[in-house]
């Protein structure tokens, strides 16, 4: 499995950084997220953040589906991603610490590919454009939630 991780502080308490976790809002800050559709019953805002809340995502490159697999509020929230070609199995952690200037957020992406061709191209360029595509979606957050 290859993981990405990347951390920045954002000068917002862990409790405004923790509202932009929710699927529907992912995105406002993760460029190339066309539209997020709730697939399991949202009731209350709070429906949003707990384990097995589920969405399908359409992106400009595909099509995908979210599901919450751990959710501790304000701290820490693990999803998996399905339907991704050539992607074996995804997940997506994002770890909330509160700090005196605010909030570090880690941002961190486990995925394992289905086939050597795959893995190749890994190595030579799907890697280092994942690990750009975190550094953009960090920094649109906080830009976001510093204004």
């Amino acid at each position: 499995m290859v993981r990405i991780e990347k951390s920045t502080e954002i000068r917002a308490p862990p409790e405004k950084v923790w509202e932009m976790l929710a699927f529907d809002r992912r995105p406002e800050w993760m460029e190339g997220i066309k539209s997020v559709k709730y697939t399991s019953k949202v009731r209350t805002p709070k429906d949003k953040y707990r384990v097995g809340a589920s969405a399908h995502m359409t992106e400009k490159h595909g099509e995908s589906d979210l599901e919450i697999m751990e959710s501790l509020e304000n701290e820490k929230m693990a999803y998996s991603v399905r339907g991704y070609r050539g992607v074996q199995s995804t997940i997506g952690i994002c770890t909330l610490k509160s700090t005196d200037a605010g909030t570090e957020m880690t941002f961190a992406i486990d995925y394992e590919l289905t086939n050597l061709g795959f893995k190749m191209l890994d190595k030579l360029f799907f890697k280092r454009a994942l690990e750009k595509d975190v550094e953009k979606f960090l920094e649109k957050l906080k830009s976001i939630l510093e204004k």
